[in-house]
């Protein structure tokens, strides 16, 4: 019955009379949707949702659970074994059909793409939450923000956002003000999942519009996969709305490989000096590139005092001065770098091992690497405006000492630096 309905309103259909035919059919064809009884032979709906959630090629494929069972804890179990959406029988025709265009958008031939929404321009980066660790809100941080870190790149026609702390929120509502009633395409990148980097998400606006397309892109958690950290900040009692029940078009994908593409713009990543798996990315856009390295610590420091054992087993003092060569390669040249600075060097010394950097070697980072602009990041929650504004100017003077042209700023919510061309940048302040 329902298959003829589907085909009327523009669907194509394959039909499958068991679990096992369905998963076959979908592994086959790589369908928009996927409608899946609870109740099948040789294999139960519960067990189908789990199998396709599986498959890598499968994540766009969304999946809508149906049972005449219309218990919570039937519906809550379908969602956490991989649907997309619920649909209680009996229901109309008309019903379905609904569901199945908020899940996918794919309602008319011609949806939005990115570029129609999004028209090419010049690089730029905003800065959204610029603090480590967790948010310090208060009448000290005015000026430089309390937001843990996001930042919003828009390049090539793309719009790309770095980590989810709680800066994510606001971007949200701008996102929304600005694209109004039109379908949000965007891809966020991860660099690990500790909470200061993810923690915003479940407020993030354009989640919660069946319209908007959300790509989520990232390497393995420590200890659990970017999808299951992802759902358990969601998960009760922590928060009254599960992941799997934003109404979103959201795609979690776990990188494997270090470079891939978002678009148009080329990315990179590389491994950080921090606990547990921590990126860094670099973004090769028509108007120049931007590292970001939100959390790392260099190796030579932790070398320098024969006390620290963290990372013994890996070698001798070359070990690390490779390691450090190899970073400086990986961001040379790059027209803007924003990177952890969270300690002065007196405060490092008792942090040394927690996997943060100090202002000094940021500045000598950027000037062996090449430069164009660096961002000090990542400020540490005790530090107030004062004290960035301080640590900001020490930065300069050891520029100017080492006979640098390299300009470094502080990063700060709301400034806005635009790639005007791959050898030149704008800086603008913007309040949020």
């Amino acid at each position: 019955m329902m298959a003829p309905y589907l085909r009327d309103h523009g669907w194509q259909v394959w039909e499958a009379g068991d679990g096992e035919t369905g998963i076959d059919l979908t592994r086959q064809h790589r369908p928009a949707a996927v409608i899946c009884d609870l109740l099948l032979p040789r294999m139960n709906g519960f067990q189908v949702c789990a199998a396709i959630r599986k498959e890598s090629s499968l994540q766009d494929t969304r999946i809508v659970a149906m049972s005449g069972n219309v218990y919570h804890a039937n519906q809550k179990s379908a969602l956490e074994a991989g649907a997309d959406g619920f649909m209680p029988k009996p229901f109309s025709p008309s019903e379905l059909v609904a569901l199945l265009h908020r899940l996918t958008a794919t309602g008319t031939a011609d949806e939005t793409t990115p570029e129609a929404v999004l028209p090419q321009g010049p690089t730029s980066l905003r800065f959204w939450g610029v603090r480590g660790s967790i948010p310090a809100p208060g009448a000290t941080t005015l000026y430089y923000g309390g937001n843990t870190a996001c930042l919003e790149v828009r390049a090539d026609g793309e719009v790309i956002i770095l980590d989810a702390g709680t800066g994510i929120r606001p971007l949200g509502l701008a996102l929304k003000a600005e694209f109004k009633d039109e379908p949000i395409h965007l891809t966020l990148l991860i660099t690990h999942t500790h909470w200061d980097h993810i923690q915003g998400f479940p407020f993030f606006l354009p989640a919660y519009d069946p319209r908007n397309r959300i790509r989520i892109l990232g390497y393995d958690g420590a200890r659990a996969s970017l999808t299951r950290v992802f759902s358990g900040q969601m998960e009760s009692p922590y928060f009254p709305i599960g992941l799997k029940e934003l109404p979103g078009n959201i795609v979690i994908e776990e990188l494997k490989d270090m470079e891939f593409n978002v678009g148009k713009v080329r990315v990179r990543a590389w491994f950080m000096n921090h606990p547990g798996v921590c990126v860094g990315y670099r973004l090769f856009t028509g108007g120049g590139s931007i590292a970001y390295l939100p959390d790392n610590e260099p190796y030579l420091r932790l070398r320098v005092k024969p006390d620290t054992q963290r990372y013994a087993k890996e070698g001798s003092l070359e070990f690390a001065r490779a390691e450090e060569q190899k970073l400086i390669e990986f961001i040379r040249g790059a027209d803007a770098l924003v990177t952890d600075s969270q300690y002065d060097v007196d405060e490092y010394e008792s942090h040394r091992g927690w996997g943060h950097t100090c202002v000094d070697d940021s500045v000598m980072l950027a000037l062996q690497a090449g430069i164009k602009r660096l961002f000090l990041f990542h400020h540490d929650p005790m530090h107030d405006d004062q004290k960035i504004a301080r640590m900001l100017d020490y930065a300069r003077e050891l520029v100017a000492e080492e006979g640098g042209n390299l300009l470094v700023d502080a990063a700060r919510e709301g400034t806005i630096c635009e790639l005007a061309a791959p050898d030149t940048a704008a800086l603008s302040g913007a309040g949020i």
